[in-house]
């Protein structure tokens, strides 16, 4: 792998909180969803148990919240979701 290849899995990988963030600020999505639409939007595929380990993590830090509907869990940001991506967006610029 090169260098800039691991560069860019890095940074993707360390900020995936801001593109979960910023898809669900949008509309509400399932896990699955998540990561086809990171791939569709943003062009890198998420491994399944990082695009999870990182959806576990934003809920307990009530980033976002879960909803079961059948057999599927729906995630969807919070308030608190909001601002801190807010806060992140406001970081990088």
């Amino acid at each position: 792998m090169r260098p800039l290849d691991r560069l860019k899995e890095a940074v993707h990988t360390g900020n995936l909180w801001l593109y979960i963030l910023r898809l669900l600020r949008k509309k509400n999505y399932t896990g699955y969803d998540i990561r086809a639409a990171i791939k569709t939007k943003f062009g890198f595929w998420v491994g399944n148990v990082t695009s999870y380990k990182v959806l576990y993590l934003l809920e307990k830090g009530s980033y976002v919240k879960s909803e079961k509907r059948g057999r599927e869990i729906y995630y969807r940001l919070t308030e608190k979701g909001r601002k801190e991506l807010e806060a992140g967006n406001r970081f990088l610029k």
